[in-house]
C-alpha cells in the first residue's frame, strides 16, 4: 500500500502558565523538533519509542510505501497558539492533498490538544484531512493513553487506537497496532462499526500507573475482552484531567467488523472500569513530609528513595521550575539528594559564566506564576557544566538524542540541582548523568514527573513517594475552578459531581461579594 504519514502531538493543560507557540514545536521539548519529508526517517528512528517510528518500521518490513509529510511535537503546556496550530495543521492538510492518491492515511496524534481557537484540536485536524482525502480513504489515528477522545474524532477517523501502558513504554508498539488496523480496514473494504462510552469520572494521573493496580489489571482485562469479542481494536483512555472543555475525561471505544462485537467489547470494558473506580487512590504528601519520610527510609539503608514532584510535571504542562521540593530538601538538611530538572536558562547562563568550581548567588527557579511558589535565593557551588546534549537510554524515551541547552549541576549543602535551559520531563536516568549526577549513588532523588519516570527509575528505587508542592498540574481536579465540564461528571473517583462542586464555587463567590 501507499500510506501517507503525518504527526502533530500536544497535551494541553488549560490551567498551565505558558502556551505552545511555533518555536516550541521547532525545538520539540524532549521530542524531535518539527521534521518534514524524508527527514522524518532520521528523526523517528527505529530505536525511538514514538508511535510513528513503530508504524514506519513495521510498514517498511511489510513492504508498504511510506509518504512522509510532517511530524511535530511540543512539551505539554497551556493552549497551542492559533498561529502554531494553523501553520502545522495547514502544512499537514496541504501535504496530504499533494500526496494523494493513497491507499490510507496514518496520523500520529496525542488526543488532548486544545488550541486557542479550537477545544478539540485533533477532531478539527482529522476533519480537515477527511475533507481533503474524501470519504473512502481510510484514516487511522494513534493516540496517547491520556487522550480526551471526542465524538468528532470517532466520527471522522476510520479507527483510533491508544497506548496501553503508563509509563508509555508501548508508544512504538501502538504505531504497529495502527498499521495492523489499516491493513484490516483495507481487507474489510468498508468502515468499521464503532461503539463508545464515556466514563463520568476524572482520574488523577498520579494513580494511573499500569505498573500498579487498578490500571494494570484493567489493561490486562482490555486485552482479554478484545480477544474474546473478536473486536478489531478495543481502547480505553484515562483522559487528561486538565483540559477545561466539555469532552474532557475517560472514554472506552471499540472498532469491529460486526457492530454487536464492538458494543459487547465496550460494555464489558466499561463495566470493568466503573468497578475499579474506588481503587484509583493513594497517599499524597506535602513537601516536608515527603522529604522526612525519604530521609528516614534512606537512614535504614533503603536508597535511593524517589520523590515525584508531580504537580510541576512538564509532561502535564508544568514549566519544571517550582521550588517547593528544593526548599524542603534544604530546610530538612537532606544529604546525598539530587533534584532534576530545574529549568532556568538564566541560572544556567550564570553558572557557565562563572565556571566550574565557582560559588554564585542565584534566585533559582520560581518563574512560573504559581500561587505559593517563588524563586529560591541561595549560594550554589557550580560543580559541573554541560552543553545539554545527551542520549537517553531508558524505556520511556528510548535510545535517542535530546538537547536541553546549557546546563549545570549546582550544589547547596547536601543537595545537587540539575539545571537546564529547555524543559523536558525527567523520565530517564541519563538526564541526571549528563550533569555529573549518578542517580544510583544518591539517597534521595526528586524528579519533576508524575509517572513516566517509573519506567527507568522503578528498577533502582527502594521506594517511590508522591509529593504535592505548588505547581501547575493539580493532582486533585477539585483544586481548580472549572467552567465547562458536564454537570454529571465526578471530579474524583467516587467524588462529587461537577454540578455539586460548581455550586460550591457560587457559594464562595457570594461570600466574597457579601
Amino acid at each position: 500500500m501507499r500510506i501517507i504519514v503525518c504527526g502533530f502531538q500536544h497535551e494541553t493543560n488549560t490551567f498551565a502558565p505558558a502556551k505552545a507557540d511555533y518555536a516550541a514545536f521547532e525545538h520539540g521539548g524532549g521530542w524531535p523538533g518539527i521534521s518534514r519529508g524524508a527527514a522524518l526517517f532520521e528523526a523517528l528512528t527505529s530505536t525511538s519509542n514514538i508511535p510513528a517510528a513503530g508504524f514506519i518500521e513495521a510498514a517498511r518490513v511489510a513492504g508498504h510505501e511510506i509518504v512522509p509529510i510532517v511530524w511535530a511535537a511540543a512539551s505539554p503546556s497551556a493552549h497551542v497558539t492559533r498561529d502554531a496550530y494553523e501553520r502545522i495543521a495547514g502544512e499537514i492538510v496541504a501535504g496530504v492533498g499533494a500526496a494523494l492518491p493513497a491507499d490510507a492515511i496514518y496520523l500520529d496524534l496525542h488526543g488532548a490538544m486544545v488550541a486557542e481557537h479550537a477545544d478539540d484540536g485533533e477532531g478539527e485536524l482529522i476533519a480537515r484531512v477527511r475533507a481533503v482525502a474524501g470519504p473512502d480513504v481510510p484514516i487511522v489515528v494513534s493516540l496517547d493513553l491520556h487522550a480526551n477522545v471526542t465524538r468528532r474524532m470517532l466520527a471522522q477517523a476510520d479507527a483510533l487506537v491508544a497506548f496501553r501502558t503508563y509509563p508509555h513504554v508501548d508508544m512504538a508498539e501502538t504505531g504497529v497496532r495502527a498499521l495492523r488496523l489499516i491493513e484490516e480496514r483495507v481487507r474489510l473494504g468498508r468502515r468499521f462499526a464503532v461503539a463508545s462510552r464515556r466514563i463520568p469520572c476524572l482520574i488523577p494521573i498520579c494513580w494511573q500507573s499500569t505498573q500498579d493496580e487498578p490500571a494494570g489489571g484493567l489493561y490486562r482485562t482490555l486485552a482479554r475482552i478484545e480477544a474474546d469479542t473478536a473486536a478489531a481494536s478495543l481502547s480505553f483512555t484515562m483522559g487528561f484531567a486538565a483540559a477545561d472543555f466539555p469532552e474532557c475525561g475517560p472514554v472506552v471505544w471499540a472498532c469491529a467488523a460486526d457492530p454487536a462485537a464492538a458494543e459487547k467489547a465496550v460494555e464489558d470494558m466499561s463495566e470493568a472500569v466503573l468497578a475499579a473506580e474506588p481503587y484509583f487512590a493513594g497517599p499524597l504528601l506535602d513537601p516536608d513530609a515527603a522529604v522526612r519520610q525519604a530521609m528516614a527510609l534512606a537512614a535504614t539503608g533503603k536508597r535511593p528513595v524517589v520523590i515525584a514532584d508531580a504537580q510541576d510535571n512538564p509532561g502535564a504542562g508544568g514549566n519544571s521550575d517550582t521550588t517547593g521540593l528544593l526548599r524542603a530538601l534544604i530546610a530538612n538538611g537532606a544529604t546525598k539528594a539530587a533534584l532534576g530538572l530545574m529549568v532556568d536558562p538564566d541560572a544556567a547562563a550564570a553558572a557557565h559564566a562563572a565556571g566550574e568550581g565557582a560559588t554564585i548567588t542565584l534566585a533559582l527557579g520560581g518563574r512560573s506564576p504559581v500561587a505559593g511558589d517563588a524563586p529560591l535565593t541561595a549560594e550554589f557551588l557550580v560543580e559541573k557544566l554541560s552543553d545539554g546534549n545527551l542520549r537517553t537510554t531508558g524505556p520511556y524515551y528510548g535510545a535517542r538524542d535530546m538537547q536541553l541547552g546549557p546546563s549545570a549541576c549546582l550544589v547547596h549543602g547536601g543537595v545537587r540541582v540539575v539545571v537546564a535551559s529547555h524543559k523536558a520531563q525527567l523520565a530517564d536516568q541519563a538526564m541526571f548523568r549528563y550533569a555529573g549526577v549518578e542517580p544510583t549513588a544518591q539517597d534521595i532523588l526528586v524528579v519533576k514527573s508524575a509517572i513516566h519516570f517509573r519506567a527507568d527509575f522503578q528498577p533502582i528505587a527502594a521506594a517511590i513517594l508522591t509529593a504535592v508542592a505548588p505547581g501547575p498540574m493539580a493532582m486533585l481536579a477539585t483544586d481548580w475552578q472549572w467552567k465547562h465540564l458536564p454537570p454529571d461528571i465526578r471530579m474524583a473517583p467516587c467524588g462529587p459531581t461537577y454540578a455539586e462542586v460548581s455550586a460550591g464555587y457560587a457559594d464562595e463567590d457570594l461570600k466574597r461579594a457579601g
